[in-house]
Formats: structure tokens, C-alpha cells, sequence
């Protein structure tokens, strides 16, 4: 696959760990519920803004992953936003199934601390 580039402005905001990652929330659009935690890098980022399907970066695998591709539970992305350092990403989408890979509907329902 062709190596995509993003905005170079949009990458001039970006934090990065050292590993060129940032932090990306998913969150259901109309409901503000937390869905997961992922990872994107520059080309991640490009490729969920111009496709309209959130793309992350495995760090396990050690390449991309279209949410859903497999599973069929995709993630329509409906806005990204950067927060007020530039180092977290906020994807908000309209998620179809389960978003946690254990089939839960989010990530964040299994271990309650408080």
C-alpha cells in the first residue's frame, strides 16, 4: 500500500511518545460514551480523517488495523480533535458492535475501580 502523508500542519501539533504514537479515545458521538483507548501515528491519523474509518496503529502486530475489518464492528468516524497539549486524540464515531475486543460494548464496563 502507498505510504500516505498527513496535513503537515495537523502533524506539527502532534506530541508523539517515542515510539511516534499518540493516544486516541474512542467515543460514541451521540451518547459521549467511552468506548476504547488506541494508538495512532501520522499515517494512522491521515488515514482515519480521509477515510471516515478509525485506523490505529497495533503495537503488538506492529501494523494497521481498520477497526472492524475483521470483527465487523467498525467505527464510523464522525470528528477527530486534538486536546490542548496536541498529545491525546478524541475520535468520535458511531460505533456498530461490540468495541472491545473481548465483545464488550466498550473497554471500560469489566474492572470498575471506584
Amino acid at each position: 500500500m502507498e505510504r500516505m502523508s498527513l496535513d503537515p500542519e495537523i502533524a506539527a501539533r502532534l506530541k508523539r511518545n517515542p515510539e511516534g504514537l499518540v493516544p486516541a479515545i474512542a467515543q460514541q458521538y451521540d451518547t459521549g460514551e467511552v468506548l476504547m483507548l488506541a494508538w495512532m501515528n501520522d499515517e494512522a491519523l491521515h488515514r482515519t480523517l480521509t477515510t471516515g474509518r478509525a485506523t490505529y496503529w497495533s503495537r503488538s502486530r506492529q501494523e494497521f488495523w481498520v477497526k472492524g475489518d475483521t470483527s465487523g464492528h467498525v467505527q464510523h468516524v464522525k470528528s477527530v480533535a486534538l486536546d490542548c497539549d496536541g498529545d491525546t486524540l478524541l475520535v468520535r464515531v458511531d460505533q456498530v458492535g461490540a468495541a472491545c475486543h473481548t465483545g464488550e460494548r466498550t473497554c471500560f464496563d469489566a474492572d470498575v475501580l471506584a
